[in-house]
This record gives C-alpha cells, sequence and structure tokens, in this order.
C-alpha cells in the first residue's frame, strides 16, 4: 500500500477486517476509539517534548526516531479510520465539508501568513 494508489475506502477495509479477525470490534466502540486515539497522540508528543519548532523538523526526519514517529502516526491513523467505520462517518466527504468551512473562516487574504484564530483575523 501507498498513498498514491490506495484508497481510503481500502485503508478503512483492510483496518477494520484485522480488527474483526481478532474479535476487537467488542472493545472498539466510539469511546474506545477516541480514547486510543488520545492516547496514541500522547506517544507521538513525546517524540517532540522539549524540542524547539525547528528542531522539530529535524526530529521528524532523524532515522532513529522517524520510524517511530511513523508508527505512532500510523496507530492513531488506523484507530482513526476504524472510528469513522464505526461511526459510518465518509472521511473525504468530511474534509471537504470541513475544508469548506475553514476556507470560509480563513479568507487567504485574511489568514495568509498568520496562525491567528478565526475569530480575530
Amino acid at each position: 500500500m501507498d498513498d498514491k494508489t490506495t484508497t481510503l475506502a481500502e485503508i478503512k477495509a483492510v483496518i477494520f477486517a484485522f480488527a474483526e479477525e481478532r474479535d476487537w470490534g467488542q472493545f472498539h466502540d466510539p469511546k474506545n476509539l477516541v480514547m486510543a486515539i488520545a492516547s496514541e497522540l500522547g506517544e507521538l508528543s513525546d517524540h517532540f517534548r522539549w524540542v524547539t519548532n525547528q528542531d522539530s523538523r529535524r526530529v521528524a526526519q532523524e532515522r532513529e526516531s522517524a520510524a517511530a514517529i511513523a508508527s505512532e502516526l500510523a496507530d492513531i491513523m488506523m484507530f482513526a479510520f476504524e472510528f469513522a467505520t464505526v461511526c459510518g462517518i465518509d472521511v473525504a466527504a468530511a474534509i471537504e465539508a470541513k475544508l469548506k468551512v475553514n476556507s470560509e473562516r480563513y479568507p487567504v487574504e485574511k489568514a495568509r501568513g498568520t496562525a491567528r484564530k478565526y475569530n480575530q483575523l
């Protein structure tokens, strides 16, 4: 699998099948999946604790940490895709809808080059 050739539907199906083969569906309800995402996000965050913003780019690319960071991101994404499956969320449609909202909240002429929140633009 790779980003260029694998569809979201394929990813969701593979992850769901993996959990189903192990009878984990009984544990993978929306609440527990959200808790798993939060836990894995903490593990990913740990790689960047106490480094500067500039150094965070280096940490993400270093051979010693890049594989572990990718593994933590994979955990987060797998739980997120399973959450979407369990909740009946079409990920592509949800992203498209959110980008529409964000494009209205963050018009280019006001948001370019600033990290301010939409209500501060």
